[in-house]
């Protein structure tokens, strides 16, 4: 007998090391116990020393991608990833309206680890206005927290009335990523804004590494995994939280320098 699938979607650009986008969002669904699928927003040119060429895949295609994958199949949950452009983000924010592809987690992908800007002005008015009140949970890292906020966010005060406005901007849940990028802290710290207006937080020890790249896709990507298999909010993300934790802790060499996330030990360490 047939075991019927739970199905996850990642609507991101796909990077061709494997280490971020697409590729890392299928590895944690697949370590998930999931069936992943991807919808092609992008591709990215790039190894562990950077990235060298992209390509926006048009719209007419992204569009195609949404409606084949309805047409045939039932997506439980979703996560997004590198959206691009305005065109892109309006396109995708339409077809979550049109068709019901179960829980969905907006990684906002508009600034790097390092604070790098991904997204122009048009593209990032038009995901504040079109994507963030279609988000079950919100999955920001520090320097789009503050872009999205207007705050410092030097307190846990502040990171707390930033939840709060984010969930005012729309996102049902709001996960404020804790700070990875100080060699002498000694946790990081996750605070998750629930709907119902309770705060969490989840707290891992600090690994100073370099292999860290796709942490922020596994991330989202294990909530949506968990999330299309029924579980709720917070489960969800302690399980991403637990999962990423391990997938970094044990570190793998792959290329010469800014290496990916191992998602084989979170896998087996993680059941």
């Amino acid at each position: 007998m047939m075991r019927k699938e739970i199905i996850a979607l990642t609507i991101a650009g796909n990077d061709s090391d494997g280490s971020a986008g697409m590729t890392a969002d299928l590895h944690s669904f697949y370590a998930r116990q999931v069936y992943g699928m991807g919808l092609l927003t992008a591709a990215v040119a790039g190894n562990t020393t950077g990235i060298y060429a992209q390509e926006v895949m048009p719209i007419s295609f992204i569009q195609k991608q949404f409606d084949v994958l309805n047409d045939d199949f039932k997506i439980s949950a979703l996560k997004t990833g590198m959206l691009a452009n305005k065109e892109v983000i309006a396109c995708v924010a339409a077809n979550l309206r049109k068709y019901d592809m179960g829980k969905i987690v907006l990684d906002p992908v508009i600034m790097t680890k390092h604070g790098d800007t991904l997204l122009d002005d048009d593209a990032y008015n038009a995901f504040l206005e079109e994507l963030m009140p279609l988000a079950d949970i919100i999955t920001p890292n520090f320097y789009e927290q503050q872009k999205l906020t207007g705050l410092n966010l030097d307190s846990k005060d502040e990171i707390y009335a930033g939840a709060k406005k984010l969930h005012n901007m729309g996102a049902k849940n709001v996960l404020m990523k804790g700070r990875h990028d100080n060699s002498s802290q000694s946790q990081v710290t996750d605070i998750l804004l629930t709907a119902d207006g309770k705060f969490h937080e989840f707290s891992k020890p600090f690994i100073n590494t370099d292999r860290i790249n796709g942490t922020g896709d596994t991330l989202s990507a294990v909530i949506a995994a968990e999330l299309a298999k029924g579980q709720t909010i917070i489960d969800s993300v302690q399980t991403a939280k637990d999962f990423t934790y391990e997938a970094i802790a044990h570190p793998i060499e792959v290329g010469s320098k800014y290496g990916p996330i191992n998602h084989f030990a979170a896998q087996q360490n993680l059941k």
